[in-house]
């Protein structure tokens, strides 16, 4: 009886065998497909990098070779060295490299990418380069110099020893210490060798991308937790301070210190604000809930929000943008100073449509953006203004603004709204200059709601 099932069953066997061995040489050479790819991908981007800082550094070379007087010249120069430097950002972006301490490269070849492009939007027949700034370019030079030397001989290792990024990628994924690699070595010698550097004077602004926040510039004493658990109580209308926790934020670095206040709701998600520690200004204030459904419009929540932020010493603040999601509206209010819109000086306030009740308060921008401000006459008319517009611009609005401009400087505007081939926007002219310093673009259906409000 077992023979005659096993002759039955053999041919079965075998061709289960046969099957799994097909299937698992299928699947093998899949994974080894992907495997392949995902290789030429990491050597394609590594090499790209190399290349691209090669060239970053002949590039601006060929710009310091250059008159500096010869604007045009200059201008193409950096352009170039923006171009180049953020095409080494993005091959970066591309290698597993997520797990390898290469922060200073990274933050240095933004540095360089930002202050080239600030310095070929700048009018330089203004402003030239000043002495300073031709000797941030010498040291670029210098720099990128010494990167693609040493990126270089990374480049002749891969090649000598066929050395391979998934290696790399299995070896910083395993969390272990990793020795005799020579690509994470060499990407390691990189970025101790660029945190080396002395500190580059990269200009007035350039850094905005990069730099935080840093409370110690705020004004005010430093604040304890008993202070911040009375300051929350007030701003929540007399709250019972003993019902409130305080957690202290931010650890040994000043510049991120804060705390965070805590109040427990009954049946219902917790209070939180967040106070800096330095002046113990409000940075924000939550309280989450399901809006289950919409019975006031954007004009009533705007009256409320700006009632609130009065009743809470945000003082003379109008509503710029509005907007609305899941039976929330969020609208962002901007300080208003001799009839003029202080873009840097904003609030963010978030009231629930069902029963108009405030759940949230951003005031990052207000906090870092308030001070005294003169503000001058314009040089350049409303008229005037209009003409450097678009004829084809149907306008609806004008008036004056601050904003920060792309070097990160506060200018006087006309702000001028209009409609034109269907899409809505705001455009600032320079109120001094007349030069157009920005543009934005505001959806129709944002237009309707600020409109109606």
């Amino acid at each position: 009886m077992y023979k005659r099932l096993s002759i039955v069953m053999f041919p079965f066997l075998v061709l289960a065998l046969i099957g799994a061995a097909v299937w698992g040489y299928l699947e093998h050479q899949e994974k080894n497909t992907i495997l392949i790819k995902a290789e030429n991908q990491y050597q394609r981007a590594f090499h790209d990098l190399s290349f691209h800082v090669d060239k970053l550094h002949s590039e601006l070379g060929k710009t310091l070779a250059v008159n500096s007087t010869s604007e045009p010249s200059y201008r193409k120069g950096l352009v170039n060295v923006w171009r180049l430097t953020s095409q080494a950002q993005s091959d970066i972006n591309q290698l597993p490299l997520t797990l390898l301490p290469f922060n200073k490269t990274e933050e240095f070849l933004a540095n360089m990418a930002n202050f080239s492009y600030q310095m070929s939007v700048r009018d330089m027949t203004k402003q030239p380069l000043s002495s300073e700034e031709i000797k941030t370019l010498n040291t670029m030079y210098d720099h990128a110099s010494e990167i693609t030397n040493e990126l270089r001989g990374v480049q002749d290792k891969v090649i000598a020893n066929n050395l391979r990024w998934m290696d790399v990628e299995v070896a910083l994924a395993s969390q272990k210490e990793v020795h005799d690699n020579a690509i994470i070595d060499g990407f390691a010698i990189v970025d101790k060798k660029v945190g080396a550097y002395s500190e580059l004077n990269w200009g007035p602004g350039s850094l905005s991308v990069f730099q935080k926040n840093d409370v110690q510039t705020l004004p005010g004493k430093e604040m304890t937790a008993d202070d911040i658990k009375q300051k929350a109580a007030q701003f929540l209308g007399g709250q019972d301070a003993s019902h409130i926790t305080v957690v202290e934020n931010g650890g040994g670095s000043p510049e991120y210190q804060s705390f965070t206040a805590i109040l427990p709701e009954a049946g219902g998600s917790d209070i939180h604000m967040d106070f800096t520690k330095k002046g113990g200004y409000l940075v924000y204030y939550m309280n989450p809930r399901n809006v289950q459904e919409t019975k006031y419009d954007l004009r009533q929540a705007r009256d409320v929000a700006n009632e609130y932020l009065d009743q809470h010493d945000y003082k003379d603040m109008s509503a710029v943008s509005y907007d609305q999601y899941q039976n929330v509206a969020n609208i962002i209010f901007a300080k208003r100073q001799n009839d003029v819109t202080i873009y840097p000086e904003q609030v963010s306030v978030k009231v629930a449509l069902d029963n108009l009740e405030v759940t949230g308060i951003q005031a990052t921008d207000y906090i870092f953006g308030h001070k005294e401000r003169t503000i001058g006459q314009p040089k350049i008319s409303a008229e005037e203004a209009r003409k450097s517009t678009s004829p084809n611009l149907k306008i609806s609005s004008q008036s004056l603004a601050i904003i920060k401009n792309e070097l990160d400087q506060e200018v006087l505007c006309h702000e001028i709204i209009g409609r034109m081939n269907g899409n809505i926007y705001r455009v600032y002219i320079n109120a001094d200059t007349g030069y157009e310093e920005k543009i934005e673009s505001i959806r129709p259906e944002q237009a309707k709601q600020a409109a109606s409000a």
